[in-house]
């Protein structure tokens, strides 16, 4: 059987009667650029995520743009964003005129470590930029902790996140802002590119928001340069109606891993990963050794709400992770690689300095050993099981 990584129109297409609707109203009020479709879901997305001010960007990308001219970071600065992700942390950073500053992963979470994130804030470093990967929380607690001592801005990088939650809390609130993304991919996913920041913050949600129509009010009176970071009504309308069912998809995610984790942790040579080991890879590789380990499963901690945009297996031994990724594309199995190569090892990101993209080396690891499975709601259990047996025959 094959399987794919992502079927969108498997969440989609059952609910056409209600996204045709929206559509047609969208067609027929002749609002295309911002309105009441974009207000609604701005109000409805910033409540389920527990923040103040919600503000409907054009992408994930742009959120995290946008943030950072908020808070004015620009040259000069430093920004610490973790290295084991994907680029537009980093990208949005450069694109300001700042220097990313690149940080090691935890071995368990696969999240920024924090105690090396302390490591190289410096008097440049104006913000740190945690990203919640695959789904579950960074460790929030310590995050603020290091902006608070070091009077750093913090920006959440929820891309893959919205809705997850770090002891109680939804991630993306608890920073000075919060960004998301509503690729296709994601688990609000749109119809294309947007994205959405949040903020507690009334002044930051005023600058955000100006900065978001060209740094104009009224029109064509400018303050500032901002750009042109707007969320079509169109998709506005569209996520509104995905939005009324994304806990269940939440649901539906969880219970998939929960089955993933108990069929494949029973095959021989497949471990759980152990939140005890967090931020120390040391203890983990010693205890994955002492196992025998082939196979590492993910891991959610007690405190946090993991929402699966990931299910993401580590394959230990050199260039065990290609072999797996080969047998499971031979068998129709979708898979793929989040992230092959790190932020620090990017040609793009060469200038800059050795400080700036040491001590990563659980992160070099991790994207030699990374590979993540089909994970959607709609996964049935018989493509579940076909995954599930092709990664038994595999190690076998």
């Amino acid at each position: 059987m094959k399987v794919p990584l992502l079927d969108v129109n498997a969440q989609n297409l059952p609910l056409e009667a209600e996204l045709t609707a929206a559509f047609t109203s969208v067609l027929r009020s002749g609002q295309f650029i911002m309105g009441p479709e974009v207000d609604a879901f701005e109000k409805e997305c910033a409540a389920m995520v527990e923040a103040k001010h919600g503000i409907g960007c054009s992408s994930g990308t742009d959120a995290i743009l946008l943030a950072l001219m908020a808070l004015g970071i620009g040259p000069g600065d430093e920004v610490i964003v973790p290295t084991f992700t994907f680029f537009a942390t980093a990208g949005c950073v450069a694109r300001v005129g700042a220097t990313p500053v690149f940080v090691d992963s935890c071995p368990i979470c696969f999240n920024i470590d924090t105690v090396k994130a302390a490591a190289k804030i410096t008097s440049k470093t104006k913000a740190i930029i945690p990203v919640h990967l695959f789904g579950q929380s960074a460790d929030m607690d310590a995050v603020m902790a290091l902006a608070e001592a070091h009077g750093l801005s913090v920006i959440e990088d929820g891309a893959q996140a919205i809705g997850a939650k770090y002891k109680g809390k939804p991630v993306g609130s608890i920073g000075h802002f919060g960004t998301y993304s509503f690729f296709p991919s994601k688990n609000l996913g749109g119809f294309g590119d947007g994205g959405f920041l949040v903020t507690n913050d009334d002044a930051l949600a005023e600058r955000a928001r100006l900065l978001r129509t060209h740094g104009s009010k009224p029109k064509y009176y400018h303050k500032m340069v901002g750009g042109n970071f707007r969320l079509d009504p169109l998709q506005a309308a569209l996520l509104r109606v995905k939005l009324g069912h994304y806990d269940r998809y939440t649901l539906q995610r969880q219970a998939n891993a929960a089955r993933y984790t108990e069929q494949l942790g029973a095959l021989p040579g497949v471990v759980l990963a152990d939140p005890a080991h967090c931020k120390c890879a040391s203890a983990q590789d010693a205890a994955l050794a002492a196992a025998g380990a082939q196979l590492v499963l993910p891991v959610p901690y007690a405190h946090n709400d993991h929402i699966w945009n990931q299910y993401t297996l580590r394959v230990i031994g050199e260039g065990r992770r290609d072999a797996l990724k080969a047998h499971l594309t031979a068998a129709g199995i979708g898979c793929e690689i989040y992230y092959p190569v790190t932020m620090d090892q990017q040609e793009c990101f060469a200038y800059t300095s050795d400080a700036c993209r040491s001590d990563c080396s659980t992160a070099h690891r991790l994207a030699g050993e990374v590979i993540s499975i089909p994970i959607f709601p709609e996964l049935s259990m018989a493509q579940q099981d076909a995954v599930i047996g092709s990664i038994a025959a595999w190690l076998k």
